[in-house]
């Protein structure tokens, strides 16, 4: 029986990656179409990877080229302007996780671990008038396995009660490399990964 979830926040609870998508070519519009594609192959397979590292793989493995933190900053808050403006409709929101999200916040302890830029996180979630369904709420620049073993390690939770529900296969090693479960959402390539696969969480009861 689970107690804590800690939930993955793009693609799970809001649909904002063809957002994302357009944010990258726009802060990289500068740049060729291919490389560009190129780096958007590299964050649809990588979803849960921060845009720090997006930014950095796309100067040091498409690019090959350095890139010096200061650029790399630059970049990914030319991203978070851009995200603060385009992701607070609610109409975003996916109302099948919200919907659970909403009916249990008080039967589990819930936090968010995203690799989404923290600040603008927390931003997105006060504007959608969500992050009250949430004790914590936490993203990059820290990476997502760090910041599920420092939920463990602050709160003394229990790993076999405590779960990650994730779109990505980040996610999946996020929660193996901190000895706990995992379930896969919204994304059917992670359907054989671990405690399983939720297809829809109206009428799951698994946990």
């Amino acid at each position: 029986m689970m107690k804590t979830i800690l939930w993955d926040f793009d693609g799970v609870i809001l649909d904002s990656m063809p957002v994302r998508d357009w944010g990258f070519k726009e802060i990289f519009k500068d740049f060729k179409p291919k490389q560009v594609n190129a780096l958007l192959n590299f964050h649809k397979a990588n979803g849960g990877l921060s845009r720090y590292v997006k930014i950095r793989y796309f100067y040091e493995h498409i690019l090959n080229e350095s890139i010096s933190e200061a650029r790399v900053l630059d970049y990914a808050e030319a991203f978070s302007v851009l995200m603060k403006k385009e992701l607070t409709n609610p109409e975003n929101l996916i109302l099948d996780s919200i919907s659970f999200i909403k009916d249990n916040f008080r039967n589990y302890n819930f936090h968010i671990v995203s690799g989404s830029d923290q600040e603008e996180l927390r931003f997105l979630c006060k504007a959608l008038s969500i992050e009250h369904y949430f004790i914590s709420i936490h993203g990059s620049p820290t990476p997502k396995k760090q910041l599920v073993k420092d939920l463990l390690d602050q709160y003394n939770y229990n790993k076999e009660k405590t779960c990650l529900i994730g779109d990505s296969i980040n996610d999946f090693e996020a929660s193996e490399v901190n000895g706990i479960s995992f379930y896969g959402y919204n994304n059917e390539e992670l359907k054989n990964l671990d405690r399983g696969y939720i297809k829809r969480f109206d009428g799951f009861d698994n946990f």
